[in-house]
């Protein structure tokens, strides 16, 4: 697979430099049109140029629709800081995280042709996945002591459970679990350095955090969907998605490899972060992969986020391309945890909040921390993006800054919708 994997990429590079996308950015309006206030929406560059001022990020590029229609789109800020260059609405971001929706898409859109199903377990796609444990922490009775010991799973982990990340596999930096941290850092458990086959053969040595079905705990979880997408369909992920999601789309600038004609457009961090004064190192995108991480590898740019988010505003559908059907796309995006579902990790949920197969889904308009609609969903990648589509008011947030993976970044994401919110007049 690794063979055919860079062979895809080669590809991927010579078409890339060898013909321009075709696509455009979705069709522009003026804002009063659709319920928007320029004056308000003028109030955003402000104050994101003082958090760029402040040493939060060194630039963003910030995108609003609405009904279908750009209302807003704008740069600030520098795409390198090490350069000085401005950032430009077409600067391509390391998205990590919000490469996961990609990969969910990609499944269902497998369910829809009757490839897999929500209840099919995970070994019959790949066996080496059969027979998992779960490390169970248990007091000694008589010293206190803290032990270990492996259980097996009630039942097999799901396609259901990978998709809304209640399989019990985690992420080591995130995970509160010490002794699957431990287990994880000792067998090399990752996404980054690996090929499709040691991730596998790696996961299956160590156990599970949880029983599946029944924790929320943010993960690994895509990492294998995306392995599952290679064994059904006979294909790397990366062509798979451009394919079959990223061409008929019109995503041209969206891939697992930035070719070098594209380089100078890529968004880049701080060499150090200043509140911590640690090293940046973000994810090289410019170089093929060891395989492609169904749950952060992609880049891309805003105006390619919208068109993805757009499709699924339209119950799957934009520009007479059809991916998924208005009702999965409506199965996607409710609430698949409920109250019987612990959350644990340090990737919590925000009060009035679920998740669905791909992203968080918010089932209250009160409790959240910042204004909108109940039913919206949204996610974010750990260096800075997010976004927002909010079936309600019909309105879609892309937010795209390079800066240090971390909590922090949703500061900087709940202040960009907030400023969104403020402007819409009806």
């Amino acid at each position: 697979m690794k063979t055919l994997r860079h062979l895809f990429c080669a590809g991927l590079l010579a078409l890339s430099s060898a013909a321009p996308g075709w696509a455009a950015d979705l069709p522009r309006a003026d804002p009063e049109t659709l319920g928007f206030s320029s004056e308000r929406l003028s109030r955003i560059r402000p104050v994101i140029q003082g958090e760029i001022e402040k040493g939060q990020y060194p630039g963003a590029v910030m995108l609003v629709v609405r009904d279908g229609h750009i209302v807003h789109f704008e740069a600030a800020g520098q795409l390198d800081p090490a350069s000085g260059k401005p950032m430009t609405t077409d600067a391509i971001f390391r998205l990590y995280s919000m490469t996961k929706p990609f990969t969910s898409v990609a499944v269902m859109m497998l369910m829809e042709e009757g490839r897999l199903r929500m209840t099919d377990p995970l070994s019959k796609y790949l066996p080496a996945l059969a027979n998992l444990h779960v490390s169970v922490e248990r007091r000694d009775p008589y010293t206190g002591a803290t032990q270990y010991v492996n259980e097996p799973t009630h039942r097999e982990i799901s396609i259901q459970d990978l998709l809304r990340h209640t399989s019990g596999m985690v992420y080591a930096g995130f995970t509160a679990h010490a002794k699957v941290k431990e287990l994880y850092a000792k067998e090399g458990v990752d996404w980054k350095r690996v090929t499709p086959a040691e991730q596998i053969e790696r996961l299956a040595k160590v156990p599970l955090a949880h029983q599946p079905g029944t924790v929320f705990e943010y993960g690994l979880s895509t990492d294998v969907l995306g392995r599952i997408v290679e064994v059904i369909a006979g294909m790397p992920l990366s062509q798979f998605l451009q394919e079959r999601v990223f061409g008929p789309l019109g995503m041209t600038d969206t891939a697992f490899l930035v070719p070098p004609s594209k380089r100078s457009r890529l968004a880049q961090p701080f060499a150090t972060d200043p509140a911590t004064k640690v090293q940046i190192d973000l994810l090289d995108v410019t170089t093929a992969q060891n395989n492609d991480a169904g749950g952060a590898g992609s880049a891309g740019t805003a105006s390619d986020y919208a068109r993805f988010l757009q499709m699924l505003m339209n119950g799957g559908e934009l520009d007479g391309v059809r991916l998924l059907s208005p009702t999965t796309v409506r199965y996607m995006t409710s609430d698949h945890l409920g109250p019987g579902i612990e959350t644990s990790g340090a990737t919590t949920l925000p009060g009035g909040t679920g998740f669905g197969l791909g992203f968080a889904v918010r089932h209250e308009t009160g409790r959240f921390d910042v204004t909108g609609n109940a039913g919206e969903y949204y996610w974010a990648g750990a260096a800075g993006t997010g976004f927002y589509v909010d079936p309600k008011d019909r309105i879609i947030s892309v937010w795209m800054t390079q800066a240090q993976p971390g909590m922090a970044r949703r500061f900087d994401r709940y202040l960009f919708k907030q400023m969104v919110y403020q402007a819409v007049t009806r």
